[in-house]
């Protein structure tokens, strides 16, 4: 599912001293796989999900994400990519605050993917995740578990076969995360490939293989699977 090979994305600060976010990183995830990136802040964690996500165009090396090739994509090829392959989740669940639930799952239907079943499957993803009842709310008015539910069931419109995920727990409480968590393992047992970003212990417990990145670099490999996770 995925393949990236050396990549290096630098800038430079305030003073013209060079940084280097991610420094020859290279690493495979298969597909199907359930993957958490941890690391210290500033370790190139939340870098390294853009430029597989085709968001960061800029830095150096390969990158193929679905048996697509990124390095020298154009906007608009970038934008298809990410239509057809790609589902995000944030920490900050991105919701736009003047439309329901299920107008915030059909909104990737404005950037391509339309159908005259465009409503129909977005009700039947609030119901995949429990919120079916609540499709006419607006965000104000869910509690931050339900407002990730959405925020799913948005990223899992087109059909992609990846979920990226930046800190997809980071704003919840412990029970609500564990039922966000839950969601992403069946979503995983389903065939959806899972590469999610996270500073918890709970979210990296329940991936089949654990990344760990240091100065921009991957550093450890664990699997906690092996005793007793997601099989």
């Amino acid at each position: 599912m995925i393949r990236a090979r050396d990549i290096v994305k630098q800038y430079r600060d305030g003073d013209g001293t060079e940084v280097r976010v991610l420094d020859g990183l290279s690493l495979d995830v298969a597909d199907g796989d359930f993957v958490a990136v941890v690391g210290p802040s500033g370790s190139g964690k939340s870098t390294l999900l853009h430029l597989l996500g085709g968001l960061d165009v800029h830095y150096q090396g390969d990158v193929e994400v679905a048996g697509v090739k990124l390095s020298g994509l154009k906007d608009k090829e970038l934008a298809r990519f990410r239509n057809q392959h790609v589902g995000f989740v944030f920490q900050s669940f991105h919701l736009i605050p003047n439309l329901s639930a299920v107008e915030n799952v059909l909104m990737p239907s404005h950037f391509g993917a339309a159908s005259p079943e465009a409503r129909k499957r977005a009700e039947s993803l609030l119901d995949r995740v429990g919120l079916l009842a609540k499709k006419d709310r607006a965000p104000v008015r869910l509690s931050g578990g339900e407002r990730q539910r959405v925020a799913i069931a948005r990223a899992l419109f087109t059909g992609p076969r990846l979920l990226l995920c930046d800190e997809p727990t980071g704003n919840l409480d412990a029970a609500t995360g564990a039922g966000v968590i839950t969601l992403f393992e069946e979503l995983n047992r389903e065939g959806i490939t899972l590469l999610a970003v996270t500073h918890e212990d709970r979210m990296s417990s329940a991936a089949r293989r654990v990344l760990r990145l240091k100065e921009g670099r991957l550093v450890e490999e664990t699997r906690p699977a092996l005793a007793g996770g997601v099989s």
